[in-house]
């Protein structure tokens, strides 16, 4: 197993040190926990696709040349 070093806030250190000691659990495993969690869940991406007028009256043309790219690279998860 890989070894990580995270800063949490007092407050945040605290509640996750009494939720551990809660469950019976160390804070490491709650921690992985957490993560396993957050990485499980697939990403959700929401477009913006005809919401405004760009003027250009080419669009349609573009995209059939150029192809729609669901996942464009200015957008990293």
């Amino acid at each position: 197993m890989d070894r990580t070093t995270i800063s949490l806030p007092p407050d945040l250190h605290k509640r996750l040190r009494i939720m551990a000691a809660e469950r019976g659990v160390s804070m490491a495993s709650l921690i992985r926990e957490a993560v396993e969690e957050k990485c499980a869940r697939k990403p959700r991406h929401f477009y913006s696709l005809g919401i405004g007028d760009s003027g250009q009256t080419d669009i349609s043309v573009r995209i059939g040349e150029e192809g729609f790219h669901p996942d464009p690279p200015w957008r990293s998860s």
